[in-house]
């Protein structure tokens, strides 16, 4: 049952050089770079909030700028320890349902092989012919797996994503996403290094938008717009209630 046919292994070699050709738009656009972008944005949507609440609780720029460091290194180091917990929880669920998957196949390797035809003719082919094919597919174990993995659990046909280097990515990104909005405040002080910082923040927020549209289908001004009013929004906000907090605590 291990024994893949010259056909059939000829079959899944183009399948797979023509994944390599094609994989490009999904593995290296929505992988890496897409983590990438929205590493950033989380960094600049935090650390503009925060400096936009201190500089509403203090006229200091020292004391925003340190509060705007300390909080881009907290969100560098969250961000880079959940990437890496995520991507290693996910590899482990998947490595677990694929051992369930695999025990299944060799201990009633029919009742799969029905199960597998049944799936077939949910896509729409004919009784014999989604036989047919699960006969064929069940005379190689691995593929047998991978299909069933693709077919009934919805996995990718496609290695474990590497925890390192998805903490290494969300933590690099955020980094950079949390210092854009400090920048200001070691040329500038007072007034004009948080007027400068706003407009700085609210420029980074378009063109991170706008970025975000290379993995999206929106197209770069629409989304450049809603994460500068977004980003208005948290500035706003997060403003008004650094100055509520003067009153509060200083009447």
């Amino acid at each position: 049952m291990s024994t893949q046919s010259p056909s059939l292994e000829r079959v899944a070699q183009n399948l797979q050089s023509i994944w390599g050709r094609e994989r490009w738009h999904k593995t290296h656009t929505t992988g890496w770079i897409g983590d990438a972008i929205y590493g950033v944005n989380d960094g600049l949507g935090a650390i503009f909030g925060i400096i936009a609440g201190v500089a509403g609780y203090t006229a200091n720029t020292h004391t925003v700028l340190i509060s705007g460091l300390f909080g881009a290194l907290a969100s560098t180091l969250s961000m880079g320890a959940g990437a890496w917990l995520a991507t290693k929880s996910e590899n482990e669920l998947r490595a677990r349902e694929l051992a369930v998957e695999r025990q299944e196949i060799l201990e009633d390797p029919e009742h799969e092989m029905e199960e597998l035809a049944l799936l077939y003719q949910l896509k729409g082919f004919d009784e014999e012919a989604s036989r047919a094919m699960a006969e064929q597919i069940a005379k190689d174990t691995n593929l047998f797996v991978r299909t069933m993995a693709q077919e009934e659990l919805g996995f990718p046909d496609e290695a474990n994503a590497n925890p390192w280097k998805s903490a290494g990515i969300g933590s690099l990104s955020t980094l950079v996403g949390g210092v854009v909005p400090l920048l200001p405040f070691f040329f500038l002080h007072g007034i004009v290094a948080m007027v400068a910082a706003a407009v700085v923040s609210i420029a980074a927020h378009f063109a991170v938008g706008a970025a975000k549209s290379a993995v999206t289908a929106r197209s770069w001004w629409a989304s450049g717009i809603e994460m500068t009013l977004a980003g208005i929004v948290v500035g706003v906000v997060a403003y008004g209630l650094g100055w509520i907090g003067t009153l509060l605590i200083h009447p």
